[in-house]
């Protein structure tokens, strides 16, 4: 039985269309998205086709970038506001398989020294039986097949107030135009992460490169929710491809939370892309005030191998470094969150 096997596919190659048409495709996997990351990641996009004997049976779509000296395929890598990407596959086709071919490609044919995949839909068993490292990113997803009426039924009673609330006091959620939209979402994120005693991670300069790269073909959303006064007191950015639409991020001004824009933004975005067939709705991530929205949990599995052991143990504490103490930040932020939720009933 031939074995599966990774070819990279040189660019005049690669034919996106055909690669979209996967059942298992990802906005975060089109090229569009690809060349917002390599907008900012110094590196070069990796498009390989999983082979068995001679037929194509998937595909790999990842970035390759130099840290800290060390040559590194990410799909993705944590810190490029990307959830997941991983692999397109026929359903017949193990993923454990393809992430065993992976690590051969990325180890023997590409000359890396660090592995990571984050895939939605890669087990974690198979990810360990290979002696891959992993953690778990929690998340929230609505099924968008429902009718309005029960989607805001499997909404919390305060969120669907928060809601009526907003219509009541006269908020409108607009589309909102690319010119100045990277500013000013990013000066109302700064807000929000001040509320955890947090700075952004990224700049402007990153989400006007999201905005160039997928807004001009029309799935990327951008929300404004203007106050009676005409004033944009909360943006938000839903990036969507075929039936699965996407929270990436919003931001709000703290003087106008009363008014509950940041409700009637998401039930905006969910409302847009329902009616354009999106089917599942991923709240981007975890985040207490999340379940609010009736969406069911859920997990996505995230891996990583260091062709030297060094290199992971070195990897795994400038993590640990990094993320410590914005965790623990969160968290008590969560918990804030969630014993409020609870007051409230």
């Amino acid at each position: 039985m031939p074995d599966f096997e990774f070819e990279r596919l040189s660019p005049g190659d690669i034919d996106f269309a055909l690669i979209d048409q996967f059942d298992d495709r990802l906005f975060s996997q089109r090229e569009n998205w690809l060349d917002f990351l390599t907008a900012f990641v110094p590196g070069e996009k990796v498009i390989a086709a999983l082979t068995k004997g001679q037929e194509t049976v998937g595909y790999f779509t990842g970035v390759r970038f130099r840290s800290a000296g060390v040559s590194i395929l990410a799909s993705p890598f944590r810190g490029w506001t990307t959830p997941y990407m991983g692999f397109n596959l026929r359903p017949d086709i193990p993923r454990g398989m393809a992430l065993a071919a992976l690590e051969k490609f990325a180890f023997r044919n590409l000359g890396c020294l660090h592995l990571e995949v984050g895939d939605r839909y890669l087990d974690i068993e198979s990810g360990l039986e290979l002696g891959f490292s992993h953690r778990v990113a929690n998340g929230y997803l609505s099924d968008l097949s429902m009718s309005e009426s029960d989607l805001l039924a499997g909404m919390s009673s305060a969120c669907r107030r928060a809601i009526r609330k907003s219509e009541k006091e006269g908020v409108t959620v607009v589309a909102g135009h690319p010119e100045g939209f990277a500013e000013e979402f990013h000066e109302q994120l700064c807000h929000v992460f001040a509320k955890q005693g947090l700075k952004p991670s990224y700049g402007p300069d990153r989400v006007q490169k999201l905005i160039d790269a997928l807004h001009p073909d029309g799935n990327l959303l951008l929300l404004r929710a203007i106050e009676p006064g005409g004033r944009c007191i909360a943006t938000g950015l839903y990036p969507f491809f075929r039936d699965y639409s996407f929270f990436w991020g919003n931001g709000s001004h703290p003087d106008y939370l009363g008014l509950r824009p940041n409700e009637a933004l998401h039930w905006y975005a969910m409302r847009h892309w329902r009616e354009r067939g999106s089917l599942r709705h991923d709240w981007g991530g975890g985040g207490a005030y999340k379940a609010k929205y009736g969406g069911t949990p859920f997990t996505t599995p995230t891996f990583w191998k260091s062709r030297y052991r060094v290199i992971g143990l070195a990897r795994d504490m400038a993590e640990k470094l990094y993320y410590l103490p914005r965790n623990h930040l969160r968290k008590r932020y969560d918990d804030k969150v969630k014993s409020k939720r609870g007051a409230l009933g």
